[in-house]
């Protein structure tokens, strides 16, 4: 277990908070931490997951800091500090996954950096990577993504799991949460196990609900759910992945509990410039936010693919 290191419980003093419009006015809460001084190698913009705020990932950040990197990212709208798209805030509602790639695209447009930028997405941040990439909504030099979600992990199978979120959608009210007090139903480990094997690291989480209450998300609603099967489920069939010339980096935790892993090689191999790191047992979901030794090999073929490709 590590120490809670000052840089993942503070926001860094030369780094900025603010909001950033949306073309429709919708605020989206950014995060901006330009290079210092002359050792300026360009942009990296990170993407977080489902219910995910750019606080979890402050110390990978700051790695990419240290070698130069200008970093950016956002709450997807609707999460963090972002807003929210159900009336309950506590429930993240999401009745079409476009408006995410509109956001993203528009974002991606107005990033004002020098040299060249790179797009990285942990989990749904992963998928939506890649869908921007596949709709040409985004034209990174290269493009990393972590426990990527490809496909759901479901106690009852995917096809199953979707049929039942898309009646459940139809029977009442499509915001209302799809379960609560866990990521998922039926699962036989309990939260922190399924994220990570740092207790520290995972407490992280926990010090910024604190510090700022009304970034905390709960559990997807039922709409959310079956676009998420959807919007997978197309992306595995796209016949455009073949199309992809941005390099890519891939990483995948074949343990993960929560997103399914399987599917993601399975796609990874559809993909003509991928390169696939995997972990095995000792890597839960959240590989940037594990222990030192499963991190620190991800941070080293980030940083290897970053300086054949990111630039």
């Amino acid at each position: 277990m590590t120490d809670p290191a000052p840089i993942r419980r503070a926001i860094p003093a030369d780094a900025t908070v603010t909001c950033w419009a949306a073309p429709d006015g919708w605020q989206l809460r950014r995060f901006d931490w330009p290079a210092a001084g002359g050792a300026m190698r360009g942009g990296i913009l990170f993407q977080g997951g489902r219910g995910d705020v750019f606080e979890k990932y402050l110390e990978s950040f700051g790695h990419w800091h240290g070698q130069g990197w200008t970093i950016a990212a956002f709450d997807w709208r609707g999460q963090g500090g972002s807003g929210r798209l159900s009336p309950d805030p506590h429930v993240g509602h999401a009745t079409d996954f476009a408006p995410w790639i509109a956001d993203l695209a528009a974002f991606w447009r107005d990033w004002d950096v020098a040299g060249p930028r790179v797009a990285m997405g942990h989990s749904m941040g992963g998928h939506l990577v890649l869908r921007a990439l596949l709709e040409a909504a985004i034209d990174p030099v290269a493009a990393v993504l972590i426990a990527p979600m490809l496909g759901l992990k479901s106690p009852v199978g995917a096809g199953v799991a979707e049929r039942v979120a898309r009646l459940m959608r139809r029977i009442g009210d499509p915001a209302r949460p799809a379960w609560k007090g866990h990521e998922r139903p039926g699962a036989r480990l309990d939260r922190r196990t399924l994220l990570t094997a740092d207790h520290s690291r995972y407490d992280d989480e926990q010090y910024w609900y604190e510090a700022v209450p009304e970034i905390k998300l709960g559990p997807p609603s039922w709409a959310w759910l079956a676009e998420a099967f959807a919007s997978t489920r197309a992306q595995r069939a796209d016949p455009r992945l073949a199309t992809i010339k941005t390099p890519l980096l891939m990483l995948i935790a074949d343990a993960d509990g929560l997103v399914d892993s399987r599917a993601a090689v399975a796609l990874a191999a559809r993909l003509p410039t991928a390169q696939v790191i995997r972990f095995g047992r000792e890597s839960a979901h959240e590989i940037l936010r594990e222990a030192d030794p499963v991190r620190d090999r991800a941070l080293a073929a980030i940083d290897g693919f970053l300086t054949a490709h990111g630039r």
